[in-house]
């Protein structure tokens, strides 16, 4: 017998889902048994923590070759803004010891995924990562946001030019704290700042062209920092 949802049912999945969701907004589960099932860094092993979203997270799953074999952490949740990041710091990053963190957040605090973000909020919560981090001696590299001329599922909020304000920012505050700083964005954008057609999926996420373009400019940031 085909069970056919009433009005009511649909709320009030909606409100679980919307409960759910609210008890865990930063879903600091989503690693908790990874974490705990990391070992503290042998000595001499230079730990990295891939702090990010989608871009990060789906990185991992387009290309697990650049990974494997190596010390990188990644610690990719898709659709998160700068604000869900800074609340899991320091169970995903800090507690896991690691000799440096890559930070690439921003694009979804400017699609507004958890709300309304001015530029001036996305950078202030990057830059209390970073703090963080360096208050608990680990280095940092800050990323640019990847290049985006619209959100597919989020349309008509004009993103380019955000981005391009909020990587100077973070290019700015990199060069005078003595940060690396990565940038995606150059080689990765067309005429219009979006990303390029052949590196990307959706306008938004790389593939694997895009992947291929960006590994050498981590690896290259996170040589220089090591001999920092």
């Amino acid at each position: 017998m085909k069970t056919v949802k009433s009005p009511l049912n649909i709320l009030l999945i909606f409100l679980f889902l919307e409960s759910s969701y609210a008890q865990d907004w930063a879903n600091l589960n989503r690693f908790k048994k990874e974490n705990s099932e990391l070992t503290i860094p042998k000595s001499g092993e230079h730990r990295i923590v891939f702090m990010g979203n989608s871009i990060t997270e789906s990185w991992l799953k387009i290309r697990p070759d650049f990974f494997t074999n190596k010390p990188y952490i990644n610690r990719g949740i898709s659709g998160q803004t700068t604000p869900q990041m800074l609340l899991r710091f320091r169970q995903d990053v800090i507690n896991l010891k690691p000799t440096a963190v890559v930070i690439l957040a921003g694009i979804n605090d400017i699609a507004e995924n958890t709300g309304p973000a001015s530029i001036e909020m996305i950078i202030g919560n990057i830059i209390s990562m970073t703090e963080l981090a360096e208050a608990n001696n680990i280095k940092v590299i800050l990323c640019s946001v990847l290049p985006a001329y619209d959100f597919p599922w989020r349309k008509g909020l004009e993103p380019a030019e955000k981005v391009v304000k909020l990587n100077t920012l973070l290019k700015t505050y990199a060069n005078q704290h003595n940060l690396i700083y990565v940038d995606y964005f150059t080689p990765m954008a067309n005429e219009l700042n979006g990303l390029k057609k052949e590196l990307g999926i959706d306008g938004v996420h790389p593939n694997l062209t895009g992947y291929l373009i960006m590994e050498p400019l981590i690896e290259n940031a996170i040589a220089k920092t090591l001999i920092q």
